[in-house]
């Protein structure tokens, strides 16, 4: 490898989340092909070793990439929730301004009549009636007056009230809102540089290397998916998917194919999260957006007891998730530059398996 390109391997950045396009059971799952050997025409050749360090440094860019995405993801979705709270507050807004009109004009009418009549309060009027028997008809009227004016009193008064805690509510909100718009900049802005860190690794290879690479990412793959099988977990595992764990599977493998972009939640592209949440959107069942709210939410099973549906969730941050589809398989969005695919269950380091439908 020439000088540049050792002393940028070794400068790469190392951070934490989703894997490459890993193998799928089956033929896919067949053991790699033989690293080919140099050529013999090269005149730098890069040895197996120093790929494989490249491999590790790009696979942690990537990770720490997808972490990025999941606290971007969490962050929009927060401040959409903001920002439709506001909405709600200032609609109540307006419609208790326009109740505390209404009441106020009531009041203006009450004070006018009773300014008509001379200014004198109804039960002066009364005393001074010759008629015993309107004395004791308007007697009923007076008291219902009062209550009839105390109630207006009350209502204006809770009315201004709520007006008040709306408006500290919308501030409040605001506030939220304009915390998760930074939150969500500071997010994106660390995704894309894990990114362009890990594209500007790749475009240091040549061709020849970048086919070696590609062939010891499916070695790791390959690798981790055999030990996983090894374990017998297989006969385990319940091959019987609910009515609405098939509408999930059947939608996410109608997405094999379309490329993984961070944020993305279809319908032309998806990142890891975005296509297991809406995979179980039209399964029936909103599940939370990102796969560390996922891990956190939804009811975890034993691996044993995974069946088609059930969602993978990998690494110790819980920053990338799959769907299990069966057969020790499962469909997952990777990571940029790659597109969705079925892959070995096993093929990373899971940290638990939830289950999002409740039969």
């Amino acid at each position: 490898m020439a000088r540049g390109k050792r002393s940028l391997i070794a400068a790469a950045v190392t951070v934490v989340c989703a894997v490459t396009v890993l193998a799928a059971p089956g033929t896919a799952l067949a053991a790699p092909h033989p690293t080919p050997s140099p050529s013999a025409t090269s005149s730098a050749p890069v040895s197996t070793a120093e790929l494989e360090a490249v491999r590790k440094k790009i696979d942690k860019l990537y990770r720490a990439a997808a972490s990025a995405t999941d606290a971007y993801n969490a962050a929009e979705e927060k401040a959409e929730h903001q920002s439709a709270e506001i909405v709600a507050l200032a609609k109540k807004i307006v419609e208790g301004k326009e109740r505390l009109r209404e009441l106020k004009r009531r009041a203006g009418a009450a004070a006018a009549a009773q300014y008509r009549t001379g200014g004198l309060p109804p039960e002066a009027r009364l005393m001074l009636s010759d008629d015993p028997g309107e004395f004791l008809e308007g007697t009923g009227r007076v008291r219902q007056g009062e209550r009839a004016t105390r109630h207006l009193l009350d209502e204006m008064t809770r009315t201004q009230q709520d007006l008040e805690l709306y408006a500290a509510d919308a501030s409040t909100q605001w506030k939220k809102l304009e915390a998760n718009r930074k939150a969500k900049a500071a997010a994106r802005k660390k995704v894309v540089k894990q990114i362009d860190a890990a594209e500007k690794l790749e475009s240091q290879l040549e061709k020849e290397e970048l086919e070696r690479l590609a062939e010891l990412e499916e070695q790791a793959a390959y690798k981790a998916q055999t030990t996983w099988l090894g374990s017998g977990i297989l006969d385990e595992l319940d091959s019987t998917a609910t009515a609405q764990g098939k509408k999930a599977v059947k939608f996410a493998t109608a997405q094999i194919g379309k490329p993984y972009v961070w944020g993305a939640e279809g319908p032309k592209a998806y990142d890891c999260s975005g296509l297991t949440s809406q995979a179980w959107v039209a399964a029936g069942s909103a599940i939370p957006r990102t796969s560390q709210q996922q891990w956190k939410q939804l009811r975890r099973i034993d691996i044993e007891d995974m069946r088609p549906g059930d969602l993978i969730i990998y690494f110790d941050d819980a920053s990338h998730v799959g769907m299990y589809v069966g057969d020790g398989a499962m469909v997952h969005a990777p990571r940029p530059g790659r597109n969705i695919t079925i892959a070995g269950a096993g093929s990373m380091p899971i940290l638990g398996v939830v289950r999002p439908d409740a039969a």
